[in-house]
């Protein structure tokens, strides 16, 4: 056997409370390197009692790897090892203390441990998020709802957009589209930033407690909420803590009187008088970028005005929850704290950070429930848009994804394919709308929550911000109307079928560009088979034989177990 893959810790992904009694374990070996695994455990404290066994299941393969799990069930306390068998017969026994080629002694010591079972450290999401379908709104540019409170020199709808361009686009035009969310079909939007602000995009806060007046104001803003909640769908303040605008109270006065402002120390400064240019004498975001003086939130008086203002939304206007910008370059201690005032405000409100690489730090149940889970994205880009890459690398990326957080954190992950800071999908698939179709369905049908960019249901295009943030397109003689009903499909098999809202997820093939898989639940399954190629392929997949299709791009042909799978088609089969 393979020592050096052989890996497991007693903390979270490899182990986690499901609740009080059960306990998820998870270990990882070389890829095809063990035929049998077996978890040995007992009460920690049954000094003499003799250990249960238990086999693992392999629920996950990729280029590098195999993952073997099993839950285990006591009262709270566990302590345990394993026994692996190799395809040759070696056989090799693994604690926290390394490898024996004898059964290691009952004894206490050497084992790994789960100590206790706390209640708070079991995790769990938000309710209402195993329902949910997440629609990202850039308020400026949806829709202009009340034309009197425009900026000046507000730009024709639909034109090109620069960093600078304003085109009106306000709470009230949000309100007037309630129903056309509801008849997509999403249950949950978030918006990027409404609070005061010079910029078109917001993130450069100047009033934490003021609606920005181009966009309305509080009561609108509490309309919208109320709104949308009588028709059942969540919304989601973003959440600028990172930094502030330069034009922040704190900050003005920290210009104007320096070292004697109170407010010195809620930022970093460098030189004073301020300087902007050539570079900040200040710490800003990207250390250059002078209208974002950066706020230290190891400051006391920070950390408090920061965490009423999170409470104070919640409360004053009744929103769900809070996706947090730029939340990797904020201190673990200011988001466990965070938390805490969130939850304690509204216990189902969601926390999602924005987290462009691995977010496991941020994702051990005390600091965020979720994160924009932009690594899904890179992988669906690569796979569907770009075909760079195969479908074993594609599986290796997904698995390794899942692998990192426990089962509870991956049903809520925020599964996008664009935002406003990235390129469109249709772009970077140069507009072929059959690549964008075999992702969306790989998005539905995948572990997390969908999440849709306005104006992608419709065919919007767009490089690189400014110029994925266009006006959303409302004539519908100018819509595709074919990826929108394409949408509207997806989210009623989603919603329609358990398996994809809480099953497991299994790899059942990725070879060449076809990838396929099956999700689980209760007894009841679902597999997704993907042909990413422009040309037919032919492939084995027993388990597929004699399922109902129920979703057809193209007609499915059967023989003998083979799949005839048709260029560019996706299939869905229950």
């Amino acid at each position: 056997m393979i020592k050096e893959a052989i890996f497991h810790k007693s903390d979270i992904p490899f182990a986690y409370p499901l609740n009080e009694n059960q306990l998820k374990i998870v270990l990882r070996t070389a890829v095809f390197d063990v035929d049998r695994v077996y978890v040995l455990y007992k009460d920690r404290y049954d000094w003499l009692g003799k250990f249960k066994i238990k086999p693992m299941v392999l629920t996950h393969t990729n280029e590098l790897f195999d993952y073997y799990e099993t839950t285990l069930e006591l009262n709270k306390k566990f302590v345990y090892f394993f026994y692996l068998v190799a395809e040759g017969g070696e056989k090799l026994y693994y604690t926290e203390a390394g490898f024996y080629k004898k059964r290691p002694e009952n004894q206490f010591w050497g084992f790994f441990h789960y100590p206790y079972i706390g209640e708070k450290d079991v995790f769990f999401a938000p309710e209402w998020t195993s329902d949910c379908m997440v629609y990202q709104i850039f308020p400026e540019r949806f829709n202009n709802g009340d034309k009197s409170n425009d900026p000046e020199n507000v730009k024709p709808w639909g034109e090109k957009p620069t960093a600078d361009s304003f085109f009106g686009g306000d709470l009230q035009g949000i309100i007037d589209k309630i129903d056309y969310l509801k008849d997509l079909g999403i249950n949950a939007i978030y918006l990027t930033p409404i609070f005061l602000s010079h910029s078109t995009h917001k993130y450069d806060t100047t009033d934490y407690y003021t609606i920005d007046p181009h966009f309305g104001d509080t009561q609108k803003a509490r309309e919208l909420v109320q709104k949308c909640h009588d028709n059942g769908i969540k919304v989601i303040f973003d959440a600028v803590f990172n930094h502030c605008g330069y034009d922040f109270f704190a900050f003005q006065d920290v210009i104007k009187n320096g070292k004697k402002s109170k407010y010195w120390d809620w930022f970093n400064i460098y030189e004073w008088p301020i300087k902007t240019h050539p570079k900040p004498s200040y710490e800003a975001f990207a250390d250059t970028v002078w209208r974002m003086p950066k706020l230290m939130t190891k400051n006391p008086e920070v950390q408090k005005y920061l965490l009423e203002v999170a409470e104070y939304w919640i409360k004053e206007v009744d929103i769900d929850g809070w996706r947090l910008d730029v939340a990797n370059e904020i201190d673990h201690h200011f988001w466990r704290k965070f938390r805490e005032v969130v939850k304690a405000a509204k216990p189902e409100a969601i926390i999602v950070g924005e987290v462009w690489h691995d977010a496991s730090p941020w994702l051990r149940g005390d600091q965020f429930d979720s994160v924009m889970n932009y690594p899904f994205r890179n992988a669906v880009v690569d796979f569907f848009a770009k075909r760079k890459i195969s479908a074993s690398r594609f599986n290796t990326m997904i698995t390794e994804q899942l692998m990192r957080h426990m089962d509870s954190v991956n049903r809520v992950m925020f599964n996008l394919t664009g935002s406003h800071d990235t390129e469109r999908f249709l772009t970077l698939a140069n507009g072929m709308v059959a690549r964008m179709k075999l992702a969306l369905v790989f998005q539905f049908t995948f572990v997390g929550i969908p999440y849709i960019y306005y104006g992608d249901e419709v065919g919007m295009v767009g490089d690189y911000d400014p110029d994925c943030r266009r006006c959303m397109i409302w004539e519908e003689e100018k819509q595709n109307k074919s990826i929108f009903n394409f949408y509207k499909k997806l989210i009623s098999i989603r919603r329609e079928n358990e398996e994809l809202k809480y099953g497991s997820f299994c790899t059942l093939y990725a070879i060449g560009r076809v990838f396929a898989f099956k999700r689980e639940y209760k007894g009841k399954s679902i597999i997704v088979v993907l042909n990413n190629s422009s040309k037919q392929e032919v492939i084995f997949l027993n388990e597929a034989e004699g399922k109902e299709d129920i979703l057809k791009m193209k007609e499915l042909k059967r023989s003998r177990n083979l799949l005839y799978l048709q260029p560019n088609s996706a299939y869905i089969l229950k």
